[in-house]
């Protein structure tokens, strides 16, 4: 491309950069693909169908994407982090214990699953699909770390030491996964406030230490 035509390129349109519109077309292929993968699964989410439900072109997908896997993993990556900052905003505007804290955060972990079910079958249930499997791996871990942060700063030195805390806040997090999935899937007709309830007993019982002795 010659310096005038990347010039040209580059050029703001009705006061929108180059950049900002890239970035508006990213979201769109994103959203495209939660739309798909949380409706129809990650075989139905091909790259065709995506630039489709975009209404976007191929030379689009491939301005931001290098393969249809890629977007998935974005896609499951963008949930995670909505995931992480509701759960950590519940948590820092909630009063009380630390187990009536948890309850918040599950609590919103859990309507953002329930309020958009495209959010709760990509995060629950395909990503354990071949394409995102080893990233959910990858994730749960990262989730695991946080709860395990999480409980020291709410239990000081009371919690758990490494890497007793990172075992417990891994084994929480796989274990509300699949328990979300089975409640997700009708497997296992609960209500919501059991869920949380459970799972943040759960919390206050094993994130922290029951000795009197002073950590080591």
């Amino acid at each position: 491309m010659s310096r005038w035509g990347m010039a040209m390129s580059q050029r703001n349109y009705r006061g929108v950069s180059a950049d900002q519109r890239r970035d508006r077309r990213r979201e769109q292929l994103l959203d495209a693909g939660l739309d798909l993968l949380g409706s129809q699964g990650w075989r139905q989410a091909t790259m065709t169908a995506i630039c489709t439900r975009a209404g976007l072109t191929e030379r689009y997908f491939y301005e931001n994407f290098a393969h249809r896997d890629e977007l998935l993993l974005a896609v499951l990556d963008r949930i995670a982090a909505q995931i992480r900052d509701v759960a950590l905003r519940a948590l820092a505007e909630s009063d009380g214990d630390p187990q009536a804290k948890a309850e918040a955060a599950i609590g919103a972990f859990i309507d953002l699953l329930t309020n958009d079910p495209r959010i709760g079958r990509v995060a629950m249930l395909e990503s354990a699909a071949e394409p995102l499997r080893a990233r959910r791996h990858e994730l749960l871990l990262e989730f695991g770390q946080l709860i395990a942060t999480q409980a020291r700063a709410l239990y000081g030195n009371e919690a758990l030491p490494p890497p007793q805390d990172q075992i417990n806040g891994l084994m929480l997090t796989g274990g509300l996964a699949e328990l979300l999935m089975a409640w997700l899937t009708g497997e296992l007709p609960l209500q919501r406030q059991d869920l949380i309830d459970t799972a943040a007993a759960h919390f206050a019982a094993t994130a922290r230490r029951h000795d009197t002795s002073p950590p080591p």
